[in-house]
């Protein structure tokens, strides 16, 4: 801050603070993936994220596509930390948006679901009552062999430039961390569908 406009010092200082933004970003994201950052769980209508979170995905997302919300007029809270939720409700968009590169339509649904005990076998979680929230695109979908390597982290189908393969791996630690799980149901051609108990 005490460097002058024009000092060329100023520019490499610059850079360096936006390096270690960054690494304090990966981190982060490291330590969501792995289970070990402190969430901040507390009751919580995921209406509400879903609500606050609509203007933003219009405005980050690209303009050819169409974002929908659908949700019930209640839902029990859930305990979550709604930051972390966000997070996650991000990443999955910006995938979702990433999977239409011609455009399409991101829809994010919130209800609920009761997980009987085959269910709950066949998908790492407690049987019993939960909220979900889905995050479906119209996009190119994905074949078997990518779908089962999305939560690895640095797993990415996008150019270098472009993704870190954090996205998904952080989206996935955060919620089962969070008590909870991520279903995916995809098809190549036919989009994807993340749903979030």
């Amino acid at each position: 801050s005490r460097l002058h406009e024009a000092d060329p010092l100023r520019v490499d200082a610059g850079h360096i603070l936006q390096a270690g933004e960054r690494a304090a970003t990966l981190t982060q994201q490291l330590l969501a993936f792995s289970r070990r950052q402190v969430l901040q769980p507390r009751p919580l209508d995921v209406r509400g994220v879903i609500d606050n979170l609509r203007p933003m995905l219009g405005r980050l997302l690209r303009e050819d596509i169409d974002v929908r919300t659908s949700m019930p007029a209640a839902l029990p809270s859930v305990m979550v930390d709604p930051v972390q939720l966000e997070q996650v409700l991000l990443n999955l968009a910006i995938n979702g948006a990433d999977a239409m590169p011609e455009g399409g339509t991101l829809t994010v649904e919130a209800g609920e679901a009761f997980v009987d005990a085959e269910t709950a076998d066949r998908e790492g979680l407690p049987e019993g009552p939960y909220v979900t929230v889905s995050v479906t695109d119209t996009g190119i979908g994905m074949d078997e062999e990518t779908r089962a390597r999305i939560f690895e982290p640095f797993f990415t189908t996008k150019p270098k430039t472009r993704g870190s393969g954090l996205g998904l791996p952080v989206a996935y630690g955060i919620i089962r961390q969070s008590g909870g799980n991520i279903v995916v149901r995809t098809a190549f051609g036919e989009g994807s569908t993340f749903v979030l108990y």
